[in-house]
């Protein structure tokens, strides 16, 4: 992609402590985003739960692009661009489901669960001009870590595990919030906010802007609740950059390995009926362990560019344009596990989460505005700066500050500036 003139010298975008506005208004700066980091890295596109058994199906992005994600007869999980081979039209439009294979709706040319040209209705007229083997819908490299699907149109990328490095022992632990049961999605919901997708990115592990933007959370749950996530002067509460633009902000320190229990943490009162319910058919020491993860981990995990572990959900960004980016909010639960303790996770996803929740819709006003102000003044650099005097490096050699800080935002930039310079 040949950079336009109207692009300033990219490298002079991003400083240490500081971004340009352009990065969140400029339209030919966007179309080089999607070319330079969202169609050469590891984008998350599903998990594994979601396509569970053969024939099981769901349509994601990666970028810009539709993909469909599938499980194929043999087990095997496919990433295929969702586009006929003939004449471009999309062979799914359903976003999930089982099924044999997929059919376009134009010519119906038909594909199967691995992408493989199956069918052409009417060949007569293709004799020696077209071999069906030729024809697949087009596969992308596809990498799986701890249940988490990922995918690549660049088949010469370096492994997943590589690329995930240090956010790998954040993943593992993530997923202990099963509590011994396999993690699963419970269902999602999505919405479209009008700003830039990394002004979303940004957000997750932004502990900076809690207690301000969701002080009406604050004030709707029980105090214990609400002094489990008052990290304001909470030493324990840190950040951590892990390399490749990803990051960590540690939030409630004595569940950021849930597997780790001293016995004194008090379980909360608000749980009294699921802790009734289980006592009847479990024993205490695994009632306690699923009522510590009700919560989920006591962190948010930032894996750039597009999917964040935060806490008990899945959040995923796709950008729409310049000024426009679609979330969905994904709710976990525990793959075999009791029903009362899903359905009371689903309860705390929609009070926070939910699309008529206490958190979401004010972070969703909160990015609309960070749009609408850049957008009167550009020219004026976006500060992430936070911190960076306190900053210091932790016994892995990871820049670590107070989880209020701003050494996610650091380091997911840096990732950015580095991808975006990198011209193949």
């Amino acid at each position: 992609m040949t950079v336009s003139p109207e692009i300033p010298d990219i490298a002079t975008l991003v400083e240490d402590d500081r971004v340009a506005g352009t990065l969140y208004t400029g339209p030919e700066l966007f179309e080089l985003e999607m070319d330079r980091i969202f169609h050469r890295t590891w984008v998350w596109v599903a998990h594994e739960s979601e396509i569970a058994k053969a024939g099981d199906f769901k349509t994601a992005w990666v970028g810009r692009r539709p993909v469909i994600v599938s499980r194929d007869r043999r087990g095997g999980i496919n990433v295929l661009l969702n586009r006929c081979r003939h004449r471009g039209a999309s062979v799914c439009e359903v976003p999930k489901g089982n099924g044999n294979g997929f059919t376009c709706p134009y010519h119906a040319w038909s594909y199967a669960l691995d992408g493989t040209l199956r069918g052409i209705p009417y060949p007569e007229g293709y004799e020696n001009v077209t071999e069906k083997k030729d024809l697949p819908l087009q596969r992308l490299k596809v990498g799986t870590y701890a249940g988490m699907i990922f995918a690549s149109f660049d088949h010469e990328i370096e492994p997943l595990e590589d690329f995930l490095g240090g956010a790998r022992l954040w993943i593992d632990r993530f997923m202990k919030q099963g509590a011994g049961y396999p993690i699963k999605v419970q269902g999602e919901h999505k919405f479209r906010f009008q700003g830039n997708w990394k002004i979303q990115l940004e957000n997750t592990t932004d502990w900076y802007h809690f207690p301000i933007v969701h002080r009406s959370w604050m004030s709707s749950v029980d105090a214990e609740t609400a002094s489990m996530l008052s990290i304001m002067t909470d030493e324990s509460a840190v950040t951590h950059a892990l390399g490749n633009g990803h990051s960590v902000s540690v939030s409630v320190a004595e569940h950021a390995d849930l597997d780790v229990d001293d016995g004194t943490e008090k379980l909360q009162e608000r749980f009294s009926h699921v802790i009734e319910e289980l006592s009847k058919d479990l024993p205490p020491e695994r009632v306690r362990r699923i009522v510590r993860s009700m919560h989920g981990a006591g962190f948010n995990l930032n894996l750039f560019p597009n999917v964040a572990m935060s806490m008990s959900f899945f959040r995923v960004l796709r950008p729409v344009s310049v000024a426009e980016t679609e979330i969905r909010h994904v709710a976990l639960g525990l793959d075999g596990g009791p029903e009362i303790v899903n359905r009371e996770r689903l309860r705390i996803h929609e009070h926070f989460q939910g699309p008529f929740g206490f958190g979401s819709p004010d972070d969703a006003e909160a990015w609309n505005r960070v749009q609408r102000g850049v957008a009167g003044g550009a020219d004026m650099p976006i500060l992430v700066n936070r911190g960076l005097g306190r900053e210091k490096p932790n016994d892995l050699g990871q820049p670590t500050s107070h989880a209020t800080d701003e050494t996610g935002m650091r380091e997911a930039y840096a990732m950015w500036k580095r991808m975006m310079t990198d011209v193949k």
